[in-house]
């Protein structure tokens, strides 16, 4: 996960839950919804570069052992 990401995430699920507090002071339901899926949105926006980053390591380990196992044959 890019650092832009991770700190865009972090500031959409800090702003969800300033606007859920600010519904519940007011008496606002909508406003109180609103900022629980905002931080529900973050999250999995969160989640999902997790799985993509762990993908993309996944990846180059499986790279590196067939880099390693085609060495060892040709020696």
């Amino acid at each position: 996960m890019g650092l832009h990401d991770k700190i865009s995430n972090s500031t959409e699920k800090g702003l969800g839950s300033a606007k859920e507090e600010a519904g519940k002071l007011l008496g606002d339901s909508q406003l109180e919804q609103e900022g629980r899926m905002d931080q529900v949105s973050a999250e999995a926006k969160q989640a999902g570069e997790k799985i993509k980053d762990a993908a993309a390591e996944a990846g180059e380990n499986i790279k590196h052992a067939a880099q390693k196992l085609k060495n060892g044959f040709t020696k």
